[in-house]
Order: C-alpha cells, then structure tokens, then sequence
C-alpha cells in the first residue's frame, strides 16, 4: 500500500506541466511558421519552457531530536520499498540536512559534504556545483538493503576535541554551564550536508524532500533558514505527542520555523507525531478522541497557528499498515489527512501560481499576436467589402481609394520617424534600469565589504561590515526603483501617443514591477538580522555564525538583483514590440491595399475574379486565427478547484487563535 493520492496528484500536476509546455511549444511553432517571431520574445518563451520543465515541489520537514521526523519521511514517500530506507529507529537519527531528490544526469547516488567544509568559505550551494567537493556512494536503487546501509551514513557521528567543535560551531555555550569543568571532547556529526538521488516515481516527477535536523543544524547553518526553507513550497514542522511543545520546539518554531514562512499565507503545517502513545486499550475511542483533540488545541494556542494546519498521526504506524497493507491501522494512523493537504493546497496553490505565471508571460504575447492576425482579417474582409460595392467600370471608385491608401502609407512614414525617435529616448532609460541593476556592481560592494569584514577582529565589526553592506544594497536598489519608476511613465506615454494621435489601436503595455523585488529584499535582510539575533546563534561561536550569515544573505540578495536584472533587460528589449509589430502590420495592410488596387486598374481581369483571390486569401489567415484561438484555449487558466475533494480524516473546526 503506497501513499497513493498524493502520488496520483503529484503525476496530474507534472501531467498538466507537460500539456502547458506543449502547448507553448505549438504557439513558438505558429510563430516561426507566420514569420512573426522575435528574439527577444522566443527567449521569452524559452525561459518560460525550462522553468515548467525543471520546476519542483519541494517539502522541507524540520524538527528537534527524536520527534519521528524521518519516520514520517519513510511512512509518506517510501512504504513501498517495504523497508525503513532512511535510518530511523530509536536513538539513531539524521545528524545532518539531507535533500532527495532525482538527478536524471547523474543516476543514483548519496554524496555527503564533510563537516570540516563549514570552515570554508563557500556556501553549500557553491559546493553543490562542484561534485568533487562531496564523497560519493553509488545507490544500487534496485536493492533496498544496499540503499538502506548507504543511508546509515546520515547517522554517522565522531569525537572531537572542544576546541574543533567551537571552531565548527558546533559547541553550545550552554553545555557545560552547569559542570565543574568542560568535557574533554564531544560528538559532533560526520557530514555537514548529504544529497541523495535516486529515481523514486515521486522524485521522478519533480518531488524534492528537504530533511533538516534538530535546532543545532538550524541554528548553525544560516543557509537553511535564509536560503533553502523558504524556498520550499511546504515546510513541515514535527512535534512528539508524547512531549508536547518542549522549550527548544518552540525556539526552532519562533527562530527558524515560522520566520521561513514570512510573507507566505500558505505552506506550513504541523504535525503532532506519535500519536500511538495516546492509544490506550483500557480507553475508548471518544477518550482518545478527546486527548488527542485537546492536544492539538494546546499545541495551536502555543504555536499561535489555527487547528486546521495540525495534523495528529503516527508515521511508525503509518508506515507498518502501508508496508503490511492494513486500510484499518492506516485510517487510524490518519496519515492520510496530512498527505490530502499536501495535494489539496501545495499541488494546487503550485499549479495555480505556475499557470498565473504563465498567462502573463506567454498570454500578452498570445493576445498581441491574436491582436494583429484579427487586424489582418478586418482589413482583408474590409477590402472585400470595398470591392463588391465598386462596379466593375468604376475606375474613379479605384482611384479614390488608391488615393486613400497612398495617405495611409504617408501617416505611416511620419508613425515610424516619431516612434524611432521615442523608442531611442526609451532605450537609454531602459539601459539606465538595466545598469542600476547589474550584478557586477552588487559583486564590488560585496567583494569591498568582506575585505572590511576579513579585517574585523571583533563580532561587532563584522556586524557593522554587515550592516554597511545592507545598507549598501538597499540604496542600489532604491536607485534602481526611481530609475523603473521614469521608464514606466515613459512607456505608458509613448502607447497612448500612438493611440491618441496616430489612431492605432490602443494596446495595455506590459510593464516591469520591481516591487516584488524590493519586498524580497526587504525580507531577506529581515530574515538575517532575526537568525543573528536568535537564541540559538547567540550560543554558537559568533565570528563562524556571522560569516555564514553574511554568506547566506548575500547569495540570496544577489539572486534577487540577477532576476531583477534579467527581467529588466527582457523587459526593455521587448517592451515596444506590440507597438512596432502594430506599424509593421499596418504597412504591410497599406502595401497589401494599393498592390491589389493597382491590379485592379490595370488589369483586365473581372472585378469578381480579384475578389475571389480575396476571399482565398482570407481562408488560410482564418485557418491561422483559428489555430492561435486552440492554443490560447491549451494555455487558459482553469478556476481554482482543489486537486482532492475532501481530507480523509475530519479537520478540528476550532477557532483559529490569534
């Protein structure tokens, strides 16, 4: 028995993914085959391709010691190896974060990165670009026992002296407050990060599991909490129903937890494992009922989290009734309740906020393009039309409109000098944008910052380095904002000039939205300025903290430059093309117009001969409208609907606290 609803859910989404990349397939098809394509917009469509067809859901699962967080990995995604695949028993457990996932290039492998890295500079995503940084064990993913023995490296721990922990960052200040004297050495974990792949069907389909362990990994790596559990579409906090809420669940909750989540509505959920503990054969049912109901209650009001986002289960029995398949102890594990979530809101929120990205990189340009091709049938039907009335003699009627058609084509000349002359003013502010932007000049403040921090021999230096280099950033991209602010009044003034006084159809154009960025940023240095500030990196060893901090944050702050810089270059490349695809396509209709008029006067051909080759040539530009409409029809969002109609376990209706 497998977890079978949200691997069903999880095949229609990445379904749904291929039909949408398909579909957008078919549309760079249809412009290439009208000669309508554009650099600029095919890159467009590209990016929007590799993004559907690398996209991943990833759950993040965090939680202290012993709360049977991997258990409940084993019970969700791997029953049907009808074995414990990620070590899991009592007393040993995951020392280090460990992501799965499927790496189609590479095969099947575990590759662990030592715990001595962290006193390298690199973060660990710097490390993952480089394999040779990791110790690799090949995963034989027909054998589950071979797999089951690799994996016993995540538990792997050693002896080291005080000293290395504290230069690790891996010593709590605490430990030894209450002795006489410090411990001569302590166990610390082998691994500081391990990666396994294989090609498990979910993690085929683009499932990635993100397993962080304890407080300690939390509160010593700024990558997880910065970089890596926001970035999740889920995180997955995991509580004992034997312990409640101890004091170190609710520091992890409050320090690292909930703050991932800032700003996100959605995508958090707690689970209340073990609930087995509360089984009791001499209670019944409603008693149980009851205290666990009461438990969930308590945890909610503790976490300040409404009862609906807490799941009570028992992944170890979870895992025995998939592995045995017993339906009666999977019901009553309730497992299914939490896996019912996860298609209802994560598959569903993904896909909805996918297709909502796609209609609006790929939709305007499919609506422009619709534009131009409906133009088109006007202006050939219009013709038509013109002709019918004419009588076949009427030579003044043909002049008339030829005449007509030559002051069409001298509006036309005067469009193109007044639009070349604007989008010159518009490209040096969209090459200001651009600039403001780069990169580059984020890698100067960085590179001149850490030298001051690299000088630093105190915490509060490297704080100010810190600070300085926030400080920095934020004015960079302040800069950039006021920049974005001018170009968007621009671009806006140009469409409405040609809509007002060239009488072109007036077309809504897409604009560049740096706020989204702005806010990032703004929540990234939030989110360093609360892990230092924590409890937990407080007890660490401050110098290592901070330079993985500072680390931590300015990768992920560069990345919010590099996506602003790439938007903004696309944009500013591509910002003016409706209009000018609107000129070119009004030059063609003028030339299409007095090419059939001038044969009209020459020839000796019957007028009904002249508007039959009109009527043949409107057949195929209907055909091509026709096929736009189908693709548009692929790409249309759906109303949001929930992938799984209802949990299959009853969610506690109390009031949500506040």
């Amino acid at each position: 028995m497998t977890n079978t609803k949200f691997k069903e859910q999880l095949q229609v989404y990445a379904q749904w993914r291929e039909t949408t990349a398909r579909a957008i397939e078919q549309y760079q098809s249809w412009l290439e085959r009208y000669e309508l394509s554009e650099p600029t917009e095919n890159e467009t469509l590209m990016n929007i391709l590799a993004g559907l067809r690398s996209d991943k859901i990833t759950l993040a699962f965090a939680a202290e010691f012993s709360r049977g967080k991997t258990e409940l990995i084993n019970a969700m995604f791997f029953s049907e190896t009808g074995v414990r695949l990620l070590p899991s028993t009592p007393g040993r457990t995951t020392m280090c974060p460990t992501e799965l996932f499927y790496d189609p290039d590479a095969g099947s492998y575990l590759r662990l990165l030592s715990i001595e890295s962290r006193l390298e500079e690199m973060s660990i995503a710097e490390f993952k670009r480089n394999p040779r940084s990791w110790m690799q064990i090949d995963l034989d993913h027909h054998s589950p026992t071979q797999m089951q023995e690799a994996f016993q490296e995540l538990i792997a721990v050693k002896r080291a002296s005080v000293q290395e922990a504290r230069r690790l960052a891996l010593y709590p200040e605490d430990l030894d407050r209450n002795a006489s004297e410090p411990p001569e050495s302590i166990e610390i974990p082998c691994w500081r990060h391990a990666m396994i792949s294989f090609p498990h069907p979910l993690l085929k389909e683009g499932l990635v599991i993100l397993d962080t362990p304890g407080l300690n990994a939390l509160g010593t790596e700024p990558e997880l909490t910065i970089n890596m559990l926001p970035s999740a579409q889920a995180v997955i906090f995991v509580l004992a129903a034997d312990t409640g809420v101890t004091k170190s669940d609710l520091d992890m909750w409050r320090n690292h937890v909930r703050g991932a989540r800032a700003g996100q509505k959605s995508g958090l959920a707690v689970v209340m494992n073990k609930i087995d503990a509360l089984w009791d054969d001499l209670s019944g049912e409603d008693r149980i009922e009851t205290s666990i109901q009461s438990q969930v209650e308590t945890t909610a009001a503790i976490l300040e989290v409404d009862t609906r986002v807490i799941f009570p289960v028992s992944a170890k029995k979870a895992l025995l009734a998939k592995v045995k398949s017993d339906g009666s102890l999977l019901k009553r594990s309730r497992l299914q309740s939490l896996e019912a979530f996860l298609s209802n809101q994560v598959l569903n929120e993904r896909q909805q906020l996918l297709t909502h990205s796609v209609s609006e990189g790929v939709g305007s340009m499919i609506r422009d393009s619709s534009r131009l091709v409906s133009n088109r049938l006007g202006d050939l039907s219009n013709q038509r039309e013109k002709l019918r009335r004419m009588g076949s003699e009427n030579k003044e009627m043909t002049l008339q409109l030829m005449t007509e058609a030559r002051e069409d084509q001298s509006r036309y000349l005067t469009n193109v000098e007044n639009f070349q002359a604007s989008r010159r003013i518009f490209l040096v502010q969209a090459n200001q944008l651009v600039e403001a932007l780069d990169p580059a000049k984020v890698d100067e403040i960085v590179k001149r910052t850490k030298k001051q921090m690299a000088g630093s021999l105190t915490t509060y230096g490297m704080k100010t380095s810190m600070k300085t280099v926030f400080d920095e950033l934020g004015e960079r991209f302040q800069d950039a904002m006021d920049v974005s602010q001018e170009s968007r009044r621009l671009i806006k003034a140009i469409y409405k000039k040609f809509h007002d006084g060239y009488g072109f159809e007036e077309i809504e154009p897409q604009m560049f939205s740096i706020q989204k960025y702005q806010i990032e940023l703004r929540q990234i240095f939030s989110e360093g300025e609360a892990f230092r500030t924590s409890t937990t990196s407080t007890l660490m060893e401050q110098g290592l903290v901070i330079q993985k901090l500072y680390s931590s944050i300015i990768i992920k702050a560069r990345d919010v430059f590099v996506k602003a810089h790439r938007e903004a270059r696309d944009w500013g490349a591509a910002a003016l093309s409706p209009l000018l695809r609107q000129i070119k396509d009004h030059k063609k209709s003028i030339e299409n117009r007095l090419d059939m008029l001038r044969k009209i006067n020459s020839s000796k051909e019957s007028l009904e001969s002249n508007i039959a080759k009109l009527e043949a040539e409107l057949l195929p530009v209907q055909a091509q409208f026709e096929e736009l409409m189908r693709i548009e029809e692929a790409l249309k969002p759906e109303s949001p609907r929930p992938l799984v109609q209802e949990y299959s376990e009853p969610i506690y209706e109390a009031a949500a606290v506040h």
